[in-house]
């Protein structure tokens, strides 16, 4: 089970880009965060339980999905830890393990408008691709 805990955190850091570790667990960042009263964890906390392997928990938490995604985190971090693109990883996670949003390359074409930015399908297909 341990083991199993390690490598999720490890596929989390990976997915991110974000190295864990490096967090002194100031809390600079869940201070500067606007979401902070609706979060059950807070960015520090996201960060803490990955680095300790608790990947479940944070799967299973609303917090998940009430960070706004404002980056206000990642720009009051002393330390260059990015804690809005460890809950990227773990929705992205979470998403893919769920797979009722799996698309192929073969089904862009079909779903591509004009008026949609590229950025917004070469994101949505990172996302939904197992």
């Amino acid at each position: 089970m341990v083991h199993k805990s390690l490598e999720q955190a490890c596929l989390i850091m990976d997915r991110s880009g974000v190295d864990t570790r490096k967090c002194m667990m100031c809390g600079k960042c869940s201070a500067t965060c606007p979401a902070f009263d609706e979060m059950d964890y807070h960015p520090h906390q996201f960060v803490k339980m990955v680095t300790e392997g608790d990947i479940e928990s944070l799967l299973s938490s609303k917090s998940l999905w009430k960070c706004l995604s404002c980056f206000a985190c990642v720009e009051r971090c002393p330390r260059g830890v990015e804690p809005a693109n460890v809950v990227e990883a773990l929705r992205v996670t979470l998403l893919r393990r769920q797979g009722e949003n799996y698309i192929t390359a073969d089904d862009i074409p079909g779903l591509l408008d004009d008026k949609l930015p590229q950025q917004a399908i070469v994101s949505a297909f990172r996302k939904y691709k197992k």
